[in-house]
């Protein structure tokens, strides 16, 4: 049996290139709104979006706020006509439309991991978008389920989207859970809060402020293979383990 039986991931920068695909559909915005995708304006844009879901992180702000202030907020700081809240539509259109992969062998590391535990998603974010990216990606075929934080009405870090998710899983022993993700302030502050184990996929090799600290850090995929496997299992990578039933 697997150390780990059950994997909670997040989607956005673990999965999923969010930043990809922010970048494909912010531009294809930006230009049907007559605007140049300049990199300064494009800067601007994500300064704003990441201080709103801050704010939203910590329970500052409504998620109703962040979707009709972003691009509200962004036309002004620019000097610029239009209707944000429609801008906001248009960009989660497109959005929804880039189901890009992370860099690396992504469907191969989930199929194996499949193998031993039960994999799901936790990720912030909105319903329609999230999951139809998943989905087009091929991530989807490897989840039990896939669990957004707008349909369950709570975002990371709050422990309770973390509980609905173990709920819904018939998961009940929480030390053979591992949540990994890339963000420190919403997957690892999230997973400890719920007091499940943690997994920092730090890609990039950031620096750790040290306000939480995760019981694992990779910077790739496969390194989860060691962690959540057995001996016997991780021999057996590459061929048809055992699918552990929770």
């Amino acid at each position: 049996m697997a150390k780990y039986y059950c994997i909670l991931f997040d989607a956005d920068n673990t999965l999923l290139d969010f930043d990809a695909a922010e970048r494909k559909a912010l531009a294809e915005t930006l230009t049907e709104y007559g605007i140049e995708p300049a990199s300064e304006t494009v800067q601007k844009y994500r300064e704003i979006n990441e201080g709103l879901w801050r704010q939203l992180e910590k329970g500052q702000i409504r998620r109703d706020k962040l979707v009709s202030e972003r691009f509200t907020r962004f036309l002004k700081e620019i000097g610029a006509a239009g209707n944000g809240a429609e801008m906001n539509r248009f960009y989660l259109d497109k959005l929804a439309s880039h189901p890009d992969l992370m860099p690396g062998n992504v469907l191969d590391v989930l199929r194996e991991l499949a193998e031993v535990a039960t994999l799901a998603i936790v990720t912030n974010g909105f319903d329609r978008v999230q999951g139809r990216r998943v989905k087009e990606s091929g991530v989807a075929e490897w989840m039990e389920e896939v669990f957004v934080s707008e349909r369950l009405e709570s975002e990371k870090p709050n422990r309770k989207i973390f509980d609905a998710a173990l709920r819904t899983l018939g998961v009940e022993n929480r030390e053979h859970v591992l949540v990994v993700g890339d963000s420190l302030t919403s997957d690892i502050q999230g997973g400890a809060n719920a007091g499940l184990d943690t997994c920092w996929f730090n890609r990039d090799h950031q620096e750790n402020p040290g306000l939480v600290s995760p019981t694992y850090e990779i910077d790739a995929l496969e390194q989860l293979y060691p962690i959540v496997m057995e001996e016997d299992e991780l021999a057996r990578v590459g061929q048809k383990n055992r699918r552990h039933q929770v």
